[in-house]
């Protein structure tokens, strides 16, 4: 892992940006270390650099914990291929358009997963070498397919906390029910983009024993900054 570059905010989080081979993200580290290590990833195609995302992340940091996140492999400024491209352009017009999009949501998200999550373990192993950084390990996140396969996948993942979408591919639908960690889960009861009974459907797969579903009216990107708040509660909860 390589350092690029490094800025002290003013609530004493260093925030550093850094290359693992072809893989670039952003680390944020509290003033009080170690710190539990949490994951922090945005809804496919946007960038780490995202400012709803940069702003989680420096809230969180600042509530004590350490944060990552990562530009998946045809995300951010990473290259793109031509196939992901269509998948991208075909599902905007056919929701649009109001038609049917299981089929393009499936070509396009199934193998952004499928690489993505081997990244983020690595990217998780490389974490957990440097000092200050101790688990246990936390997930936070609007690609909720990921998630979910990250939740399954690694054990040193604790606890989850995804913003609900109704779309997600079949593999991590099945895959939900073998989702044992606490889960926290965040629904926008009038998501233009995601099908609330999907979501709810979603929510009731999992199979946490701890899993805890807030509801809020409001479109996709709604949600309400007080959520960001009790996501930390809920952290605090189960990795410290």
């Amino acid at each position: 892992m390589h350092f690029t570059s490094e800025r002290l905010l003013e609530d004493g989080v260093l925030e550093r940006e850094f290359l693992l081979g072809e893989i670039p993200g952003t680390l944020w580290t509290p003033p009080s270390a170690p710190a539990p290590l949490v994951l922090m990833a945005h809804n496919n195609g946007l960038p780490k650099a995202d400012p709803r995302l940069v702003a989680r992340a420096r809230y969180t940091a600042a509530r004590g914990y350490t944060v990552a996140t990562i530009d998946a492999a045809g995300c951010g400024d990473r290259p793109r291929s031509a196939a992901a491209e269509r998948a991208r352009a075909d599902l905007r017009r056919a929701m649009r358009a109001g038609e049917p999009v299981d089929e393009i949501f499936e070509s396009l998200i199934g193998p952004l997963v499928d690489n993505a999550v081997p990244e983020w373990r690595t990217t998780l192993d490389a974490l957990l070498e440097l000092p200050g950084i101790g688990g246990p390990v936390g997930y936070s996140g609007g690609w909720t397919a990921l998630g979910i396969r990250l939740a399954v996948a690694e054990p040193r993942i604790a606890a989850a906390g995804f913003f609900a979408g109704g779309y997600v591919p079949r593999a991590q639908r099945e895959e939900a029910r073998q989702v044992t960690v606490p889960l926290l889960f965040l629904l926008q009861w009038d998501d233009e983009g995601n099908p609330r009974q999907r979501a709810l459907d979603l929510f009731d797969a999992f199979g946490s024993e701890q899993k805890t579903l807030h509801a809020n009216l409001g479109g996709h990107t709604g949600t309400p900054w007080f959520e960001l708040e009790d996501g930390c509660r809920f952290f605090d909860r189960h990795l410290k």
